[in-house]
């Protein structure tokens, strides 16, 4: 296949990416719109009421700290109105408050230094968290706070880097652009643990299997039906049909290889993490540099194995069952720019579109030192 073939897969898949996008922002402006219709009410006295406006959280703001977290039951149900307190090493109470009706919480502007977080409940036991030590511009979510039933139960939490890791990607499989597009692999915690290797596979796996994987994968087939992309498909329902099936096998090869094998082997971390200040260009390079720069489990930058042998190897698989005359080595570079390229247009997207739009998206996350 020719360079303008390769070039014409690597706009199709930019352009899924970019609808996507379009479909966000489009919600929003209608949200905004709405709000500002709906801003000014008169009640009965005649004085204009008010609508309630989210409270922000900026973890970078000077010295400042952010805490927080999601109270549960041992059923995974989220607690209301549960009191949460911040308290000193020495049981001195620094911050309190209620936790909201999905059971969050979030302490703002709390200074440098270490603290516990003590919760309870009436009718609930007490969670005592592990210390927290807090350093300037930390965003911190406490993961694992569970209520025991019985009000004289005290529930004690040592850190542990497998339960910190899980908990990461239970927050991963619940953010959605706009509570229905898949954003799991964006972390807003710039000092979330490491995953493990079960946790890359699980996370991939559950990616792979969502609905709205299936949605962009048609959206795929059917622009590359339209452009007649490997014309060797044929048209029509058939023609669709293959390329639908082959849309998708390359989906899942290149994202099990980049975001479970490969990550596993190499010990990286696959997601994307979110950096959330700096200049516009600094934040842009940072974006696209994410597609051949990963940090490891280590903690240290290195080049993107993962995903760089993982889009070449998907590209080969491709060979497979792409048609006869498209296959070759040209095949495997098309498959690789295609989803190298797309990677790196979806990061761009990241950090600059989809933070606010995104559930369970807390807090700002702070950049590389």
């Amino acid at each position: 296949m020719d360079r303008g073939a390769i070039r014409q897969r690597v706009a199709l898949r930019l352009a899924c990416i970019l609808a996507w996008a379009a479909i966000a922002c489009g919600s929003l402006a209608a949200q905004r719109a709405h709000g500002a219709a709906a801003g000014g009410v008169s009640g009965t006295s005649g004085e204009e009421v008010s609508t309630p406006q989210p409270i922000s959280v900026d973890a970078s703001a000077g010295s400042a700290a952010v805490v927080s977290g999601t109270v549960l039951d041992t059923d995974g149900a989220e607690v209301q109105d549960a009191r949460v307190v911040l308290e000193s090493p020495n049981g001195e109470v620094v911050r309190k408050e209620q936790s909201g009706d999905n059971g969050e919480f979030t302490f703002n502007s709390v200074q440098p230094g270490a603290y516990e977080l003590v919760v309870s409940g009436l009718g609930w036991g007490t969670y005592i968290s592990p210390a927290i030590h807090l350093k300037a511009g930390d965003f911190r979510i406490v993961p694992n706070i569970v209520l025991p039933l019985t009000s004289t139960s005290v529930v004690r939490v040592t850190a542990d880097p497998e339960q910190l890791a899980e908990e990461q990607v239970h927050i991963a499989e619940q953010q959605r652009v706009l509570g229905v597009i898949p954003n799991f692999y964006s972390s807003y915690d710039w000092n979330a643990p490491p995953m493990q290797a079960k946790q890359k596979f699980q996370l991939s796996l559950r990616s792979l299997i969502d609905p709205m994987e299936f949605v962009g994968v048609a959206a795929t087939a059917g622009m590359e039906q339209e452009a007649n992309v490997f014309s060797g498909y044929g048209t029509g329902a058939a023609g669709y049909g293959r390329r639908l099936g082959a849309a998708y096998a390359n989906d899942f090869t290149a994202n099990f290889f980049a975001d479970a094998v490969f990550p596993a082997l190499f010990h990286q971390d696959p997601r994307y993490f979110y950096k959330g200040k700096g200049s516009i260009g600094s934040r842009a390079l940072y974006a696209i540099s994410s597609a051949v720069i990963a940090r490891g489990d280590n903690g240290h930058w290195q080049p993107n194995y993962s995903y760089i042998f993982g889009s070449f190897a998907a590209g080969a698989v491709s060979n497979l069952y792409y048609p006869a005359a498209d296959r070759g080595a040209s095949l495997v570079l098309m498959n690789g720019l295609a989803n190298i390229g797309a990677h790196a247009g979806a990061d761009l997207i990241r950090e600059f579109v989809l933070k606010r739009f995104t559930s369970k998206a807390k807090g700002a996350a702070i950049g590389q030192p």
